[in-house]
């Protein structure tokens, strides 16, 4: 199995679960008398089948990220790269709207505002962290597609 593959498996799992915890919740009570609309028994045997899959996909994902090469680094430091960069992306994105922001005056002997900082420049520094972000993905899903999965 590709490291792709596996990504995609546990992000099916993952779904997968919170439906399963949604359809157990339906379960638990019912009205005396009635029937619940499913097994919950059946259902939370599925539920910790799911689980333990999902942690044996986990542990393999987390065991290939560190282990693989790409550009000289392990794939667990790309992503924690990327991740920073989202963080960095949205502050900025944050601050480029903060800075555009014009404050009009009614009269002249009001408070003026102004901004500190260049919104032009706070938005060239957000495309340049975009498009490093975009890279580091591209290399990543490249990568995961090439890297068979350590088990």
């Amino acid at each position: 199995m590709k490291l792709a593959e596996a990504l995609q498996e546990r992000a099916d799992l993952n779904r997968k679960i919170e439906e399963l915890r949604r359809r157990l919740g339906n379960c638990v009570l019912v009205q005396e008398g009635e029937e619940p609309p499913e097994d919950p028994d059946l259902l939370l045997r599925e539920l910790d089948e799911s689980i333990l899959r999902l942690e044996t996909l986990m542990k393999c994902i987390n065991l290939t990220n560190g282990r693989t090469k790409a550009n000289g680094k392990t794939l667990t430091e790309i992503i924690a790269r990327k991740d920073a960069l989202f963080i960095r992306l949205s502050a900025y994105r944050d601050l480029v709207y903060t800075a555009g922001q014009s404050t009009g005056r009614a009269r002249g002997t009001e408070i003026r505002v102004r901004a500190l900082l260049k919104a032009s420049a706070l938005q060239a520094e957000a495309d340049r962290t975009a498009k490093e972000i975009r890279e580091l993905d591209n290399l990543l899903q490249e990568t995961n597609w090439k890297t068979k999965l350590i088990e």
